[in-house]
């Protein structure tokens, strides 16, 4: 299985990969095992998340998608500010510039997990909703 790290995120190749020195009568055992794996994981997913989240529509992907564009805006109007004030940075500000930035990369975050949990099929998904 391949794996790649991009900033804080880990992201996980969803393919097979045999072994070129593995019998293929065992690829295809550990492939099984492997399938089984998956849906045990899939199976908790839908479980958790339909319990959890259920109810998703438009107005709640609006409602984030709002949220995590002002968290964004919010961090970028910031450090225009700060540049704009001062020649060196101080520790505050940028400790605040690092806590605006790390709201808005959860914000993100929370977004594309709904979008992933919808696309999975883990959430049903209402359309539009009030």
């Amino acid at each position: 299985m391949s794996m790649t790290r991009t900033n804080s995120r880990r992201i996980v190749g969803d393919h097979f990969e045999p072994d070129a020195a593995m019998d293929p009568k065992a690829q295809r055992a550990l492939r099984g095992h492997l399938e089984q794996i998956d849906y045990i994981g899939y199976a908790a997913n839908l479980k958790v998340m339909s319990a959890t989240l259920a109810g998703i529509d438009t107005k709640k992907f609006e409602r984030l998608a709002l949220a995590t564009a002002q968290a964004r805006a919010l961090w970028v109007a910031t450090g225009i500010a700060i540049s704009e004030s001062t020649r060196s940075i101080t520790a505050e500000q940028l400790a605040e510039l690092t806590r605006l930035r790390t709201v808005y990369e959860e914000l993100t975050d929370v977004y594309e997990g709904m979008r992933r949990m919808v696309e999975r099929g883990y959430l049903g998904f209402g359309g539009a909703q009030g």
